[in-house]
């Protein structure tokens, strides 16, 4: 299940960020313990645990619905099934605002961690490749729910290698970096993948171990989605 966060003041289907994970919370527990057949929420009790009128309730639930939160099985809309997509709302944390402006540091110092693992990591088989936000961050919000952050990772060269010791596996060496950048803050999602043509788009490189004169001729040129027109600090590797 995906770990999901919410801001709050910001409205979600239309409710605000604290009631809907109430209401969410609510609803499950009415089917508890109950076999996926039988987990069904009549719209009585849907209306009743977000303390909606009838109307309201209505178009929440057809919302809902349309957003694949919940099922309503052979065409019975007077009962309707709570997918994995509502536990994740149900079970998200609920959290103040990360800045752009704190976004930014923080992808700064995740192009510092970038260096660090390149430069110092020997006994890592893996470096970093480049780094790249996307998701939230590539929008024109001023407030972000999380600094979503592309990991691309390469396998490191002989001449970058420690000449003595154990070398970790390449698993270790993947868990050991996620780690790093996670330790940043809880804000930083990290995915991490071996290619960059695998990450979500529309994504922005900020750390790019091979040619980082590159990069930032991009970021002049095409900003970082915030409008300022200036990308977030790139770092040189010395990998």
């Amino acid at each position: 299940m995906k770990e999901r966060t919410l801001i709050t003041h910001r409205l979600y289907f239309g409710i605000d960020a604290l009631a809907l994970r109430a209401g969410m919370r609510r609803a499950l527990s009415r089917v508890v313990g109950l076999p996926p057949e039988r987990a069904r929420l009549s719209a009585k009790h849907l209306r009743q645990d977000f303390g909606v009128d009838t109307l309201q309730g209505d178009a929440l639930i057809e919302t809902l619905v349309a957003e694949r939160l919940l099922d309503a099985p052979d065409g019975v809309q007077a009962a309707y099934a709570p997918t994995e997509r509502f536990v994740e709302f149900a079970s998200a944390r609920v959290v103040e605002p990360l800045p752009r402006g704190r976004a930014k540091e923080l992808l700064a110092q995740a192009c510092d961690v970038a260096t660090r693992v390149n430069g110092e990591w020997t006994h890592n088989p893996l470096e970093i490749e480049a780094l790249a936000p996307f998701g939230c961050y590539m929008t024109l919000d001023a407030e972000l729910e999380e600094l979503p952050l592309g990991i691309v990772v390469r396998t490191r060269s002989a001449d970058h290698r420690a000449r003595w010791g154990r070398i970790q596996s390449k698993r270790d060496g993947a868990r050991q970096i996620r780690a790093e950048f996670r330790a940043l803050s809880s804000f930083i999602h990290a995915r991490m993948v071996e290619d960059r043509r695998l990450l979500p788009r529309p994504f922005s490189v900020a750390f790019d171990a091979d040619s980082p004169v590159l990069v930032a001729d991009a970021f002049r040129r095409f900003g970082d989605a915030s409008g300022s027109g200036r990308g977030s600090p790139i770092a040189r590797s010395r990998g």
